[in-house]
Protein backbone atom coordinates (compact mmCIF):
# COMPACT_ATOMS: atom_id res chain seq x y z
CA UNK A 1 0.00 0.00 0.00
CA UNK A 2 1.33 3.61 -0.73
CA UNK A 3 1.63 5.51 2.29
CA UNK A 4 1.65 9.40 2.27
CA UNK A 5 1.72 11.99 5.20
CA UNK A 6 -0.27 15.28 5.13
CA UNK A 7 1.05 17.94 6.67
CA UNK A 8 -0.17 21.71 7.29
CA UNK A 9 -1.22 24.24 10.17
CA UNK A 10 -1.79 26.94 12.16
CA UNK A 11 -5.29 27.81 11.10
CA UNK A 12 -8.10 25.68 9.66
CA UNK A 13 -7.07 27.34 6.20
CA UNK A 14 -4.12 24.57 6.00
CA UNK A 15 -5.86 21.65 7.23
CA UNK A 16 -9.41 21.74 5.80
CA UNK A 17 -8.17 21.01 2.60
CA UNK A 18 -6.13 18.13 3.64
CA UNK A 19 -9.31 16.79 5.20
CA UNK A 20 -11.21 16.96 1.78
CA UNK A 21 -8.38 14.80 0.26
CA UNK A 22 -9.15 11.99 2.46
CA UNK A 23 -11.78 9.83 0.28
CA UNK A 24 -9.96 10.19 -3.15
CA UNK A 25 -6.70 9.37 -1.13
CA UNK A 26 -7.84 6.32 0.47
CA UNK A 27 -10.09 5.53 -2.83
CA UNK A 28 -6.84 5.10 -4.75
CA UNK A 29 -5.12 3.57 -2.10
CA UNK A 30 -2.91 5.15 0.16
CA UNK A 31 -2.47 4.61 3.54
CA UNK A 32 -2.85 8.58 5.20
CA UNK A 33 -0.73 9.85 8.01
CA UNK A 34 -0.95 13.41 9.25
CA UNK A 35 2.23 15.68 10.56
CA UNK A 36 1.57 18.95 12.41
CA UNK A 37 2.19 20.80 15.18
CA UNK A 38 1.63 19.56 18.86
CA UNK A 39 -1.30 21.78 19.95
CA UNK A 40 -1.96 23.30 16.62
CA UNK A 41 -5.85 23.51 15.29
CA UNK A 42 -5.20 20.84 13.18
CA UNK A 43 -4.21 18.29 15.95
CA UNK A 44 -7.99 17.93 16.67
CA UNK A 45 -9.34 18.40 13.47
CA UNK A 46 -7.35 15.11 12.14
CA UNK A 47 -7.81 12.87 14.65
CA UNK A 48 -11.38 13.58 14.53
CA UNK A 49 -11.11 12.41 10.87
CA UNK A 50 -9.57 9.05 12.25
CA UNK A 51 -6.00 9.68 10.98
CA UNK A 52 -2.53 8.67 12.58
CA UNK A 53 -1.29 12.46 13.89
CA UNK A 54 2.23 13.14 14.92
CA UNK A 55 3.22 16.34 16.58
CA UNK A 56 6.31 18.12 15.97
CA UNK A 57 8.14 21.00 17.09
CA UNK A 58 7.55 24.04 15.31
CA UNK A 59 8.50 27.89 15.36
CA UNK A 60 7.26 30.87 13.28
CA UNK A 61 9.27 33.05 10.72
CA UNK A 62 7.92 36.47 11.14
CA UNK A 63 8.23 39.34 8.61
CA UNK A 64 9.56 41.87 11.27
CA UNK A 65 12.13 42.08 13.84
CA UNK A 66 10.97 39.64 16.91
CA UNK A 67 13.44 38.12 19.18
CA UNK A 68 11.19 34.60 19.14
CA UNK A 69 12.75 34.71 15.07
CA UNK A 70 16.06 33.51 16.77
CA UNK A 71 14.44 31.11 19.31
CA UNK A 72 11.89 29.55 16.86
CA UNK A 73 15.19 28.54 14.50
CA UNK A 74 15.60 26.22 17.12
CA UNK A 75 11.94 24.73 17.58
CA UNK A 76 12.46 24.89 13.86
CA UNK A 77 15.71 22.32 13.60
CA UNK A 78 13.94 20.36 16.76
CA UNK A 79 10.89 19.80 13.98
CA UNK A 80 13.42 18.83 11.27
CA UNK A 81 14.46 15.96 13.75
CA UNK A 82 11.22 15.28 14.56
CA UNK A 83 10.22 14.53 11.25
CA UNK A 84 13.30 12.94 9.96
CA UNK A 85 12.69 10.25 13.06
CA UNK A 86 8.71 10.32 12.12
CA UNK A 87 9.41 9.42 8.79
CA UNK A 88 11.97 6.24 9.45
CA UNK A 89 9.27 4.86 10.84
CA UNK A 90 6.37 5.64 8.53
CA UNK A 91 8.24 5.22 5.58
CA UNK A 92 6.09 7.57 2.87
CA UNK A 93 6.26 7.43 -0.60
CA UNK A 94 5.13 10.70 -1.02
CA UNK A 95 4.19 13.88 0.86
CA UNK A 96 1.27 16.56 0.36
CA UNK A 97 1.48 20.28 2.17
CA UNK A 98 -1.22 22.93 2.30
CA UNK A 99 1.46 25.29 3.55
CA UNK A 100 2.01 27.11 7.40
CA UNK A 101 5.48 27.19 9.01
CA UNK A 102 5.11 23.50 10.44
CA UNK A 103 5.32 22.29 7.03
CA UNK A 104 8.91 23.90 6.54
CA UNK A 105 10.39 20.87 8.73
CA UNK A 106 8.31 18.22 7.25
CA UNK A 107 9.29 19.11 3.66
CA UNK A 108 13.01 19.15 4.46
CA UNK A 109 13.00 15.92 5.98
CA UNK A 110 11.66 14.55 3.48
CA UNK A 111 14.10 15.92 0.86
CA UNK A 112 16.61 14.48 3.02
CA UNK A 113 15.30 10.75 2.72
CA UNK A 114 14.77 11.19 -0.28
CA UNK A 115 11.25 11.33 -0.65
CA UNK A 116 9.17 13.37 -2.81
CA UNK A 117 6.85 16.60 -1.83
CA UNK A 118 3.83 18.34 -3.76
CA UNK A 119 3.01 21.18 -2.16
CA UNK A 120 -0.60 23.66 -2.98
CA UNK A 121 -0.28 27.32 -2.49
CA UNK A 122 -3.95 28.64 -2.00
CA UNK A 123 -3.44 32.51 -2.52
CA UNK A 124 -2.40 34.60 -5.46
CA UNK A 125 1.20 35.11 -4.19
CA UNK A 126 3.37 32.18 -2.42
CA UNK A 127 3.47 32.43 1.20
CA UNK A 128 6.65 32.45 2.91
CA UNK A 129 6.38 28.91 4.29
CA UNK A 130 5.74 27.63 1.01
CA UNK A 131 8.86 29.92 -0.68
CA UNK A 132 11.38 28.57 1.78
CA UNK A 133 10.21 24.67 0.79
CA UNK A 134 9.73 24.98 -2.73
CA UNK A 135 13.44 24.10 -3.58
CA UNK A 136 12.72 20.61 -1.92
CA UNK A 137 9.70 20.01 -3.75
CA UNK A 138 8.81 18.13 -6.94
CA UNK A 139 5.54 20.64 -7.90
CA UNK A 140 3.58 23.05 -6.57
CA UNK A 141 -0.55 23.09 -7.07
CA UNK A 142 -1.74 26.53 -7.23
CA UNK A 143 -5.66 27.73 -6.95
CA UNK A 144 -5.15 30.85 -8.95
CA UNK A 145 -4.10 31.47 -12.76
CA UNK A 146 -1.92 34.87 -11.46
CA UNK A 147 0.21 32.47 -8.96
CA UNK A 148 1.57 30.43 -11.93
CA UNK A 149 3.39 33.80 -13.03
CA UNK A 150 5.16 33.61 -9.27
CA UNK A 151 6.56 29.72 -9.93
CA UNK A 152 8.88 27.87 -11.55
CA UNK A 153 7.50 27.15 -15.01
CA UNK A 154 8.47 23.10 -14.65
CA UNK A 155 6.95 22.57 -11.03
CA UNK A 156 3.47 24.82 -11.30
CA UNK A 157 0.19 23.07 -12.24
CA UNK A 158 -3.03 25.12 -11.87
CA UNK A 159 -5.43 22.49 -10.19
CA UNK A 160 -7.66 24.56 -8.16
CA UNK A 161 -8.53 24.53 -4.77
CA UNK A 162 -9.63 21.42 -3.02
CA UNK A 163 -13.46 21.50 -1.84
CA UNK A 164 -14.58 19.46 0.70
CA UNK A 165 -17.80 17.18 -0.95
CA UNK A 166 -19.62 17.75 2.35
CA UNK A 167 -19.88 21.11 2.41
CA UNK A 168 -22.07 20.97 -0.75
CA UNK A 169 -24.24 18.38 0.72
CA UNK A 170 -25.62 20.71 3.48
CA UNK A 171 -29.27 20.91 4.68
CA UNK A 172 -30.91 24.12 5.21
CA UNK A 173 -33.61 22.93 7.28
CA UNK A 174 -30.65 20.89 9.59
CA UNK A 175 -28.84 24.53 9.62
CA UNK A 176 -31.80 26.54 11.16
CA UNK A 177 -32.38 24.00 13.29
CA UNK A 178 -28.76 23.72 14.88
CA UNK A 179 -28.90 27.45 15.43
CA UNK A 180 -32.07 27.61 16.50
CA UNK A 181 -34.12 29.80 14.06
CA UNK A 182 -37.87 29.01 12.58
CA UNK A 183 -37.88 27.54 8.91
CA UNK A 184 -39.61 31.21 7.81
CA UNK A 185 -38.12 34.55 8.65
CA UNK A 186 -35.52 37.54 7.58
CA UNK A 187 -32.97 36.43 5.57
CA UNK A 188 -29.67 34.75 7.36
CA UNK A 189 -26.57 36.28 7.32
CA UNK A 190 -23.49 34.60 8.78
CA UNK A 191 -20.64 35.80 9.44
CA UNK A 192 -16.90 34.54 9.42
CA UNK A 193 -13.58 35.56 10.36
CA UNK A 194 -11.93 32.21 10.05
CA UNK A 195 -10.93 29.48 12.26
CA UNK A 196 -8.61 32.49 14.79
CA UNK A 197 -11.40 35.13 14.40
CA UNK A 198 -11.39 38.63 13.05
CA UNK A 199 -11.54 41.51 16.28
CA UNK A 200 -11.70 44.39 14.09
CA UNK A 201 -14.89 42.51 12.33
CA UNK A 202 -16.52 41.21 15.49
CA UNK A 203 -16.15 44.73 17.05
CA UNK A 204 -18.16 46.41 14.02
CA UNK A 205 -20.81 43.46 14.07
CA UNK A 206 -21.61 44.13 17.79
CA UNK A 207 -21.44 48.00 17.34
CA UNK A 208 -24.37 47.48 14.08
CA UNK A 209 -26.08 44.45 15.32
CA UNK A 210 -29.50 46.56 16.14
CA UNK A 211 -29.13 47.67 12.31
CA UNK A 212 -28.26 44.46 11.26
CA UNK A 213 -31.06 42.56 12.99
CA UNK A 214 -33.78 45.05 11.42
CA UNK A 215 -32.61 43.41 8.00
CA UNK A 216 -31.55 39.94 9.12
CA UNK A 217 -31.26 37.15 11.59
CA UNK A 218 -27.26 36.80 12.27
CA UNK A 219 -24.78 33.97 12.96
CA UNK A 220 -21.63 35.02 14.07
CA UNK A 221 -18.38 32.81 14.31
CA UNK A 222 -16.13 34.85 16.35
CA UNK A 223 -12.92 32.44 16.77
CA UNK A 224 -11.71 30.96 20.21
CA UNK A 225 -12.71 32.87 23.12
CA UNK A 226 -14.32 36.46 21.28
CA UNK A 227 -17.50 35.31 22.08
CA UNK A 228 -19.11 38.15 23.34
CA UNK A 229 -22.33 36.72 25.56
CA UNK A 230 -24.71 38.60 23.45
CA UNK A 231 -28.09 37.51 24.07
CA UNK A 232 -30.69 38.84 21.48
CA UNK A 233 -33.21 37.09 19.54
CA UNK A 234 -32.14 36.47 16.11
CA UNK A 235 -28.58 36.37 17.22
CA UNK A 236 -26.81 33.52 17.54
CA UNK A 237 -22.79 32.80 18.22
CA UNK A 238 -20.60 30.32 18.13
CA UNK A 239 -16.58 30.06 18.55
CA UNK A 240 -16.44 27.78 15.40
CA UNK A 241 -17.90 24.97 13.73
CA UNK A 242 -16.88 21.83 12.20
CA UNK A 243 -19.24 19.44 11.35
CA UNK A 244 -22.12 21.48 11.40
CA UNK A 245 -20.54 23.76 8.85
CA UNK A 246 -21.99 22.43 5.59
CA UNK A 247 -25.96 22.36 7.31
CA UNK A 248 -24.93 26.44 9.09
CA UNK A 249 -23.47 27.59 5.61
CA UNK A 250 -26.81 26.05 3.48
CA UNK A 251 -28.97 28.20 5.75
CA UNK A 252 -26.94 30.90 5.04
CA UNK A 253 -28.71 33.84 2.40
CA UNK A 254 -25.72 35.78 2.29
CA UNK A 255 -22.00 35.51 4.41
CA UNK A 256 -19.45 38.14 5.61
CA UNK A 257 -15.97 36.86 5.55
CA UNK A 258 -12.49 37.82 5.49
CA UNK A 259 -10.65 36.68 1.76
CA UNK A 260 -8.70 33.77 2.62
CA UNK A 261 -8.19 31.79 -0.25
CA UNK A 262 -9.85 28.43 0.94
CA UNK A 263 -13.10 30.00 2.12
CA UNK A 264 -13.70 31.97 -1.04
CA UNK A 265 -13.51 29.58 -3.22
CA UNK A 266 -15.54 27.47 -0.99
CA UNK A 267 -18.25 30.61 -1.22
CA UNK A 268 -17.80 30.31 -5.26
CA UNK A 269 -18.33 26.39 -5.69
CA UNK A 270 -21.69 26.74 -2.77
CA UNK A 271 -22.56 30.15 -5.11
CA UNK A 272 -23.06 32.09 -1.47
CA UNK A 273 -23.47 35.87 -2.12
CA UNK A 274 -20.66 37.12 0.16
CA UNK A 275 -19.21 39.96 1.27
CA UNK A 276 -15.42 40.11 1.67
CA UNK A 277 -13.57 42.26 4.20
CA UNK A 278 -9.72 41.38 3.51
CA UNK A 279 -7.00 41.18 5.91
CA UNK A 280 -5.51 44.62 5.53
CA UNK A 281 -1.66 44.80 4.59
CA UNK A 282 -0.41 46.51 8.02
CA UNK A 283 -1.64 42.99 9.35
CA UNK A 284 -0.76 40.18 6.94
CA UNK A 285 1.57 40.17 3.78
CA UNK A 286 -1.37 41.18 1.78
CA UNK A 287 -2.63 38.35 0.08
CA UNK A 288 -5.98 38.01 0.67
CA UNK A 289 -6.14 41.58 -0.59
CA UNK A 290 -5.30 40.08 -3.99
CA UNK A 291 -7.25 37.43 -3.61
CA UNK A 292 -10.33 40.06 -3.11
CA UNK A 293 -9.31 42.11 -6.36
CA UNK A 294 -9.56 38.92 -8.61
CA UNK A 295 -12.96 37.78 -7.29
CA UNK A 296 -14.30 41.44 -6.95
CA UNK A 297 -12.86 41.88 -10.69
CA UNK A 298 -14.67 38.54 -11.86
CA UNK A 299 -17.82 39.62 -10.34
CA UNK A 300 -17.86 37.21 -7.48
CA UNK A 301 -17.50 39.15 -4.85
CA UNK A 302 -18.68 42.59 -3.13
CA UNK A 303 -15.24 44.19 -1.38
CA UNK A 304 -15.32 46.25 1.58
CA UNK A 305 -11.52 46.97 2.91
CA UNK A 306 -11.30 46.88 6.55
CA UNK A 307 -9.62 50.50 6.65
CA UNK A 308 -12.86 51.69 5.31
CA UNK A 309 -15.39 49.46 7.70
CA UNK A 310 -17.45 51.50 9.92
CA UNK A 311 -21.00 50.48 11.24
CA UNK A 312 -22.68 52.67 8.68
CA UNK A 313 -20.31 51.72 5.08
CA UNK A 314 -20.82 48.22 6.72
CA UNK A 315 -24.84 47.93 6.70
CA UNK A 316 -24.85 49.96 3.35
CA UNK A 317 -22.55 47.51 1.72
CA UNK A 318 -24.53 44.16 2.89
CA UNK A 319 -28.17 45.81 1.88
CA UNK A 320 -26.34 46.73 -1.82
CA UNK A 321 -25.12 42.92 -1.85
CA UNK A 322 -28.70 41.70 -0.67
CA UNK A 323 -30.29 43.31 -3.45
CA UNK A 324 -27.68 42.04 -5.86
CA UNK A 325 -27.34 38.96 -4.74
CA UNK A 326 -28.86 37.31 -7.82
CA UNK A 327 -26.51 39.06 -9.82
CA UNK A 328 -23.41 38.00 -8.15
CA UNK A 329 -25.04 34.03 -8.18
CA UNK A 330 -25.23 34.40 -11.87
CA UNK A 331 -21.56 34.94 -11.85
CA UNK A 332 -20.78 32.34 -10.08
CA UNK A 333 -23.02 30.16 -11.47
CA UNK A 334 -21.03 30.82 -14.69
CA UNK A 335 -17.62 30.04 -13.69
CA UNK A 336 -16.38 26.43 -14.72
CA UNK A 337 -14.99 26.04 -10.99
CA UNK A 338 -11.73 23.46 -11.32
CA UNK A 339 -12.19 20.16 -9.75
CA UNK A 340 -9.37 21.12 -7.34
CA UNK A 341 -9.80 17.54 -5.72
CA UNK A 342 -9.17 15.86 -9.17
CA UNK A 343 -6.31 17.91 -10.04
CA UNK A 344 -4.48 17.58 -7.11
CA UNK A 345 -4.91 13.57 -6.95
CA UNK A 346 -3.19 13.74 -10.69
CA UNK A 347 -0.41 15.29 -9.78
CA UNK A 348 0.00 13.12 -6.73
CA UNK A 349 0.02 10.25 -8.56
CA UNK A 350 2.32 11.60 -11.38
CA UNK A 351 4.56 13.03 -9.43
CA UNK A 352 4.83 9.07 -8.03
CA UNK A 353 6.14 7.97 -10.97
CA UNK A 354 8.51 10.90 -11.38
CA UNK A 355 12.29 9.91 -11.23
CA UNK A 356 13.83 11.70 -8.37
Amino acid sequence: MKKIILTGGGTAGHVIPNLALLPSLKEAGFDVHYIGSHNGIERGLVEAAGIPYYGISSGKLRRYFDMKNVTDIFRIVKGLTDAHKIMGKIKPDIIFSKGGFVVVPVIAAAKMRGVKSVIHESDITPGLANRLVLPFSAKVCTSFPETLTHLPQNKSVLTGSPIRVDLLKGSVAKGLYYVGFKPMGKPVLLVTGGSQGAVAINTCVRETLPKLLEKFRVIHLCGKNNLSGIAQKNYVEFEYLSNEMPDVMAAADVVISRAGANTIFELLAMKKPHLLIPLPKGKSRGDQILNAASFEKQGFSAVLPEEAMTPASLVDALCKLYDMRENFVTKMSSHKTADGIQGIMHVITHTLEMKM
